[in-house]
C-alpha cells in the first residue's frame, strides 16, 4: 500500500475515531442537523460503509493472488536428520557399526505453470469477476446508505409536521370549547353541545400523544442513523417541499440499464460462473509446468557440498477419477444456468422497481396540488362554520365536523409532500444514481488543507533555521 493511501486510510479512521469519542458530549443535549451534515455522520461511523470497503479489499488481494499466480515460484528446503541402522553392519573398513551418523540436505526449487488447460485463466476470471462484483457493491452500499439517511430524515420531519397539527387541532377544539361553554353558561346553547365539544377535545389529545411518540420514536431511529445518543435531541432544517422532477421513464428505465449496481453485480455474477466452468473443465486437460532444482547434501552442517541440479518438464493428466471431474463440471454448468437467470431475473425486477417508483412519485405529486387546494378549502370552510355558529345559525356539530375535515386536510398534504421526496429518493436509488461518500471527499479537503498550510510554513521554518546557523558560526 503505497504512502498516499495509507494517509487517506489514517484520516478516513481519525475522523471515525473522532465521531465515536465526541458522541457522549452530545448525550441528552440538542444538535443542529441538516440533510447534508446527517449524510456525512451517517458515513463516518455507520459499519456497513466500512464492511463494504474491508469486502472490496479481500477481492483485490484475491484478484491479485490470482493473477500472480502465473508467475514462477520458487522455494527453499532444508532437512537435517541423525539415524542409523537397527542392527550392526560392516562397513568399508571391516569394523561392524550400527552407522549412525547426521544428514543435512538443501534444496531450491523453481517451478512455472506452461499450460493448465484453462485452471488459471479460469481462476483469474472468477477472482476478476468478484472483485469487480464487490467494486460495484460498495457504491450500491453509499447508494442505500443515501436513501436510508434521506428516509429517515423525511419521517422526522413528517412525524414533526404531524405532532405540530395535532397541536394545532387540540388548540382549535380547546378555543371552540370555551366558546361552546361561555354560550351554554349564558343559556344560548344546549349540554349536548358541550359534552359533544369535551369529547372531540378528548380524542383530539390521545391522537395528539400518539403523534408525540411517534415523533420521539422517528428521532431516536435517526439519532441511531447517524451515530448519536439516543437521546440527543435533533432540530432539522424543513426539505419537506415540492422540487419538480424533469425525467420520465424511459429516461429512468434507459438510466437504469447502465448504472443500476445489481444489473452489474448480476452480470460479473455469470462473469464468474464462466471462469468456475472453465476451470472445472480443466480437470480433463493436460497440466504443464517446468521445473529446475538445485539441490546439495553433506553429513556436515549447513550441508551445502555434493552438489546437484536438474531442470525438466512435468505433465500430468486425470486418466480416471470415477467421474469426479464430469460431476464438478455439470455442476459448473448448472451454476453459470442459474446466474444467466438470475441476470434476466434482476432486470425484469429492475424494470418493475423503476416504474413502481416512477409511478408512486407522479401520484405524490398529483396529490400535493389536489391536497394544498383541499386546505385552502377547509380552512374557509372551518372559518365559515364557526362564524355561522357564534351567530346563531350555525350547529356544534358543523364546526367539528369542519374542523375534523380541516385537520385531516393538512395530515394529507404533510403525507403527499412525504410520499413525493420519499419515492424521488427510492426513484434515484432505483435507476442507480450514484454517491459518493462525503467523509472521503471531506478528508481529502483537509489533507490538501493541511498540505497548503504545511507549504506555506516551510519558508519561515527555512529562514528561522538559516538565522540560526548564523548565528552559532558567528
Amino acid at each position: 500500500m503505497n504512502r498516499n493511501k495509507l494517509t487517506k486510510r489514517f484520516l478516513l479512521l481519525s475522523a471515525a475515531l473522532t465521531m465515536a469519542l465526541s458522541q457522549s458530549a452530545f448525550a441528552g443535549e440538542t444538535v443542529a442537523l441538516n440533510l447534508d451534515d446527517a449524510m456525512l455522520r451517517a458515513f463516518q461511523t455507520n459499519p456497513t460503509v466500512s464492511i463494504a470497503q474491508y469486502e472490496l479489499d479481500s477481492a483485490r488481494a484475491s484478484y491479485n493472488a490470482a493473477r500472480q499466480s502465473r508467475g514462477i515460484s520458487i522455494s527453499a528446503n532444508h532437512t537435517t536428520q541423525r539415524g542409523g541402522y537397527d542392527d550392526l553392519h560392516q562397513d568399508t573398513t571391516g569394523l561392524w557399526t550400527k552407522g549412525i551418523g547426521n544428514n543435512h540436505a538443501n534444496s531450491l526449487s523453481a517451478s512455472l505453470p506452461i499450460f493448465t488447460g484453462g485452471k488459471l485463466s479460469g481462476t483469474i476470471k472468477q477472482a476478476k469477476a468478484n472483485y469487480q462484483y464487490n467494486e460495484v457493491g460498495v457504491q450500491r452500499t453509499y447508494n442505500e446508505m443515501r436513501s436510508t439517511v434521506t428516509d429517515g430524515y423525511f419521517k422526522m420531519l413528517q412525524a414533526d409536521n404531524l405532532q405540530k397539527l395535532n397541536a394545532e387541532s387540540v388548540t382549535r377544539l380547546e378555543d371552540h370549547l370555551k366558546n361552546v361553554q361561555a354560550q351554554y353558561d349564558v343559556g344560548v346553547v344546549a349540554k349536548v353541545d358541550v359534552l359533544r365539544s369535551q369529547v372531540e377535545l378528548a380524542n383530539a389529545k390521545q391522537t395528539l400523544i400518539q403523534a408525540e411518540n411517534s415523533y420521539q420514536v422517528a428521532e431516536a431511529n435517526m439519532n441511531k442513523i447517524v451515530g448519536l445518543p439516543m437521546d440527543t435531541t435533533l432540530q432539522l432544517d424543513n426539505l419537506l417541499v415540492y422540487n419538480a422532477y424533469d425525467k420520465n421513464m424511459d429516461d429512468c428505465l434507459a438510466y437504469a440499464a447502465e448504472h443500476r449496481p445489481e444489473l452489474m453485480q448480476a452480470k460479473y455474477g455469470v462473469d464468474s460462473a464462466k471462469g468456475a466452468l472453465m476451470v472445472a473443465r480443466s480437470g480433463h486437460m493436460p497440466q504443464v509446468s517446468a521445473s529446475a532444482t538445485q539441490q546439495w547434501s553433506d553429513s556436515n552442517w549447513p550441508g551445502d557440498e555434493n552438489g546437484k541440479w536438474g531442470v525438466g518438464v512435468n505433465v500430468s493428466l486425470n486418466v480416471f477419477d470415477t467421474g469426479v471431474t464430469l460431476s464438478k463440471i455439470h455442476g459448473a454448468e448448472a451454476d453459470l444456468k442459474k446466474a444467466e437467470e438470475t441476470y434476466r431475473d434482476t432486470v425484469n425486477a429492475v424494470n418493475l422497481d423503476v416504474r413502481s417508483n416512477y409511478l408512486g412519485l407522479r401520484e405524490a405529486e398529483k396529490r400535493i396540488s389536489t391536497t394544498k387546494l383541499a386546505v385552502e378549502q377547509a380552512d374557509e370552510d372551518y372559518r365559515i362554520a364557526q362564524l355561522r355558529y357564534m351567530s346563531g345559525v350555525g350547529t356544534n356539530t358543523d364546526v367539528l365536523d369542519a374542523q375534523v375535515a380541516l385537520t385531516q386536510a393538512k395530515t394529507n398534504y404533510t403525507q403527499a409532500l412525504y410520499d413525493y421526496n420519499t419515492s424521488k429518493t427510492a426513484l434515484e436509488t432505483s435507476i442507480g444514481v450514484p454517491m459518493t461518500n462525503p467523509a472521503t471527499a471531506v478528508n481529502v479537503q483537509a489533507a490538501k488543507t493541511a498540505k497548503a498550510v504545511k507549504a506555506t510554513e516551510k519558508p519561515a521554518k527555512t529562514a528561522e533555521a538559516a538565522k540560526a546557523t548564523e548565528e552559532a558560526a558567528k
